[in-house]
């Protein structure tokens, strides 16, 4: 039995085989350390304490090795030496929910005021502290910020404790540049004790971890119970490696990773690429991933989906997923030589016809296909909805229709290569047009010409110009005499009767309105469109003029809770508001709602 039990912790702890002694000279983030032997002694005590226990030691040996990859990737993204992942075990020992005496908390040992300056949420719901990813971002700004005084990253880890308004004060001179610099016993205990972390485990933390994550970046609002189902993963196991979501909810108002937690396999086997395009690179060897496709599938639009991974080509990926070749290009419109982008989401059964969003403003650098994936749409439906043809690619600020077709005269603008901006503004365009003709934009001037009075007609603001113009075909620019046939008096009465063949488009323009404000004005829906006999506002209720006419009206806060019935549209006219306001009042970049999610709303009382 004895036997057995020391043959059991020579294999269980294998880490530290014999004696790990502090050297003379040592590398840290491409500086050269002479370590003078009263400081090796200090540091030998802490390095021997660190590896006293091979149980406690081999602990934290698997913790790095499941963490360090996550970490040094960010590090390199951010332009952080990858000794600082040295840091962190020093810090927290790698325990997510670590608290200090001092109130700091998480892996790096945030204090609020601090991790919030770094851009870390902390609230009821969320505490990104608790996130490897996010607080390991805000570790390498914080440190690289503080490097910026010194150009010392020695004095930089040592800011890591005392600020870098401490070092400041307590060093006379940082040596700016230093490539060589010596340890001594009066160097500052934070840094030693650094030391002691980095040679006690650079040499062990390399090789399979027996916790294998996969690293899935979400941007939806979801829960974690939800994302277990989906991926087919333990629910407890992923709570364990995500105690950020406080609750178990995770928002949508940014990317949060997501840690998936991987069976151990039976074979020597490891995982070698993950969910997004982090690369966990546990062995100097790669080798073929474990993690099932299950893993990373989601659904979008009620449809199966499978997140590509980094190293996947469209083989690779369509093995892993299962299916069919030819039917997986044809279910996401490719072609046999694209490209698979990591992060990517592709679906395991063919596009639907139609979103279950109405409208998508188009992002800069987003084309037709992300769209049309994003949303779970077929890209040739997506073209058809919009009037598109061929290989043309929207404008950034574009709205594009996801369930119906715009009307005729609402065509779509190319992107161009120079956006043009009309007096230091950017102006929202719900329609541009597309010319066959190669279109010259040009800036536009306020026109200044008088507006001649017409008796017995209601005012109307004036349309605003547009922000860009499209020259016609021949070469000239449109004048104010080109648009005279567009302005009609608006009844007295401000109503319209929608006659057959009228489009929104077509009524707005004949007011000198927008589509929106008839859209607004009436309660309407873009997608239902107009029927003939229907009965068009033409301006604001009076509850809304009103509003806009005096000073001194009392305002009320409501939150409209969204259902799943909800569109803008509906709640707009539900209190009596418009879109715009909405979009305003709570900060929306687009159309989309979440089911549970708060909109404020202020109306007059």
């Amino acid at each position: 039995m004895r036997i057995f039990a020391a043959l059991f912790f020579a294999v269980a702890f294998p880490a530290v085989a014999q004696k790990v002694e502090v050297p003379h000279k040592m590398e840290f983030a491409g500086m050269t350390l002479i370590i003078r032997d009263d400081a090796r002694r200090e540091i030998q005590k802490d390095v021997d304490a660190l590896t006293a226990s091979p149980r406690h030691y081999q602990i934290k040996v698997e913790r790095a090795k499941t963490y360090f990859p996550i970490i040094e990737k960010i590090f390199r993204e951010e332009g952080l030496p990858d000794d600082f992942k040295y840091l962190v075990l020093q810090e927290s020992a790698l325990i997510p929910d670590a608290v200090s005496s001092s109130n700091a908390v998480g892996f790096w040992q945030f204090k609020d005021f601090t991790a919030m300056a770094m851009g870390l949420r902390i609230d009821r719901d969320i505490d990104e502290r608790l996130n490897i990813a996010a607080s390991s971002r805000a570790a390498a700004r914080y440190l690289i910020k503080n490097n910026q005084h010194f150009d010392n990253w020695l004095y930089a880890l040592q800011s890591y404790q005392m600020g870098a308004g401490g070092v400041m004060r307590s060093v006379e001179n940082t040596q700016a540049g230093a490539t060589r610099m010596e340890i001594t016993g009066k160097t500052y205990w934070y840094v030693k004790k650094f030391l002691a972390h980095k040679i006690a485990y650079e040499g062990s933390v390399k090789g399979t971890p027996q916790n294998q994550v996969v690293v899935y970046e979400n941007r939806r609002h979801t829960t974690l119970k939800k994302i277990a189902s989906e991926t087919m993963v333990d629910e407890e196991a992923l709570r364990e490696l995500n105690k950020w979501a406080r609750n178990g909810v995770i928002p949508d108002d940014k990317m949060y990773v997501v840690l998936l937690p991987v069976e151990a396999s039976t074979t020597s086997t490891v995982l070698a690429s993950t969910a997004s395009d982090t690369k966990v690179e546990s062995s100097p060897t790669r080798v073929t991933p474990t993690v099932s496709a299950s893993l990373v599938r989601g659904r979008v639009n009620g449809l199966n989906t499978v997140q590509a991974q980094a190293g996947d080509d469209i083989r690779r990926l369509t093995a892993r997923a299962g299916v069919d070749l030819p039917k997986f290009l044809k279910w996401n419109d490719l072609e046999k030589g694209d490209a698979i982008v990591p992060g990517q989401i592709y679906f395991l059964s063919k596009k639907r016809v139609k979103a279950s969003e109405a409208f998508h403003k188009v992002a800069e650098g987003e084309t037709l296909w992300q769209i049309s994936q994003k949303y779970g749409v077929q890209l040739a439906r997506l073209k058809r909805y919009n009037r598109i043809e061929g290989d043309l690619e929207p404008a950034p600020g574009t709205m594009l229709y996801l369930a119906s077709r715009r009307p005729k005269e609402d065509a779509v603008l190319a992107k161009v290569e120079n956006a043009v901006e009309v007096d230091g503004q950017q102006t929202f365009n719900w329609a541009v047009t597309t010319n066959e003709t190669q279109a010259e934009v040009i800036r536009t001037e306020p026109v200044s010409a008088p507006v001649p009075v017409i008796e017995n007609v209601v005012e109307v603001p004036a349309k605003p110009v547009d922000s860009v113009k499209i020259l016609q075909t021949n070469g000239t620019a449109p004048t104010l005499e080109d648009n005279r046939d567009v302005a009609v008096r608006i009844p007295e009465n401000r109503e319209h009767v929608v006659k057959a063949g009228e489009t929104l488009y077509g009524i707005a323009r004949m007011y000198n309105l927008t589509v929106m404000q008839l859209v607004d004005w009436n309660g309407l829906r873009l997608q239902d469109g107009i029927k003939p006999g229907l009965i068009l506002k033409l301006s604001a209720p009076p509850l809304a003029e009103e509003a806009e006419s005096h000073n001194t009206v009392t305002v009320g806060e409501y939150f409209h809770t969204v259902k799943t019935s909800d569109t803008l549209y509906s709640i707009a006219r539900q209190y009596n508001v418009t879109i715009q306001q909405i979009m305003e009042w709570n900060e929306k970049k687009d159309f989309s709602l979440a089911v549970g999610e708060k909109l404020r709303i202020l109306r007059s009382q």
